[in-house]
């Protein structure tokens, strides 16, 4: 089976070593990736090489909602032969062995290395530019060793993953949203119920917009990230404009504030208020009902103030907006030209 859509970035597509390789339903797979032989990619997967190059090796596994992704103008993603992630993790920007278990919810973020035969256990965070040598466990954010491990021991836990995510299953994508021409909404992207997308704005690759309670507001040139699902049980949400919603993350009734990022894998319970120009850190959470002070980063389990916003990290807040505003006018038209190709066939 191929991915559910296949996209060219720059002229690039993606490289598959040998066919057929299994993807599952509202897998995306884009620009300059090279998946070796033997590759499984489990439903609502994401791999993105827009600005950099991936290369994955033989026989990886990637779990269902997961994402593998790049950092546009520093990092490409490197990944070695018999590789299994888990689900609902990000590899991003990284580079990592052969013979590495990456467990659930496992967020490795830009220039971390991970030696082979090591094993992430899930729910851990990797920061940047960490290495983290091989044969040993990790856990915890930022991931620290727990003790030694065994090749035998890794294997079997990939074997464990792989056999769970075969049983696996994800809802089947969704119909392209009604949108305005600035807006791109993803092909494999799912939005139901009262969703309201303002001008500029982009919703990425294998999403889950519901708002079939309360409604779903997102503010203008706002992106939300590859595999990120939003989900409203009571009174809705509201996510101002040029926010920022990275990959993986989860949202549920909140407000969030104008200028903002959400960091990779971050999740925002229900009652959150985040004021505007506020930076949370990849893997943070938050309490119900907490309340994040506009112009800090924010990071932890739960969320507590690490420091003051400086000009540097404002700046590239507003880049990654720039980037995405650009990004979604590129896909949009990428998809259109998909559409246009199967519809003359």
């Amino acid at each position: 089976m191929t991915p559910d859509l296949i996209l060219a970035y720059d002229g690039v597509l993606p490289d598959f070593a040998s066919r057929p390789v299994w993807c599952g339903r509202g897998s995306t797979v884009i620009g300059a990736a090279r998946i070796g032989a033997q590759a499984w990619i489990g439903d609502e997967a994401v791999i993105r090489a827009d600005g950099q190059s991936i290369t994955l090796g033989d026989r990886f596994w990637l779990g269902h909602r997961s994402t593998v992704h790049i950092a546009t103008l520093t990092h490409g993603t490197q990944v070695g032969d018999r590789v299994t992630v888990g689900r609902n993790s990000v590899v991003h920007a990284c580079t990592v062995g052969s013979d590495v278990v990456i467990e659930d919810d496992v967020v490795i973020l830009d220039g971390a290395e991970i030696g082979a035969g090591a094993v992430i256990e899930a729910g851990s965070t990797v920061f940047p530019r960490t290495h983290l040598p091989g044969g040993h466990a990790y856990a915890g954010s930022p991931a620290r060793p727990s003790r030694p491990i065994a090749p035998e021991e890794a294997a079997e836990r990939a074997e464990r993953l792989r056999e769970r995510m075969g049983d696996g299953s994800a809802f089947p994508a969704g119909e392209p949203a009604e949108v305005e021409a600035s807006v791109f909404v993803a092909r494999t992207a799912r939005l139901r119920g009262r969703v309201s997308l303002g001008a500029g704005s982009s919703v990425l690759f294998c999403c889950d917009l519901n708002a079939e309670v309360g409604p779903i507001v997102v503010g203008a040139d706002t992106n939300i990230q590859d595999n990120t699902v939003i989900r409203s049980r009571a009174d809705g949400i509201v996510i101002g404009r040029d926010v920022t919603i990275a990959h993986n993350v989860r949202i549920a009734d909140c407000r969030i504030g104008a200028r903002s990022l959400i960091g990779i894998g971050a999740t925002i319970a229900a009652g959150t208020l985040i004021a505007d120009d506020v930076m949370l850190a990849a893997g943070a959470t938050t309490d119900p009902g907490q309340i994040l002070e506009a112009g800090y980063l924010w990071g932890g389990r739960p969320a507590r103030i690490l420091a003051p916003l400086d000009a540097e990290k404002r700046a590239m807040m507003i880049r990654i907006v720039e980037g995405y505003c650009q990004h979604g006018r590129e896909y949009r038209a990428a998809q259109e030209a998909l559409g246009q190709e199967a519809g003359g066939a």
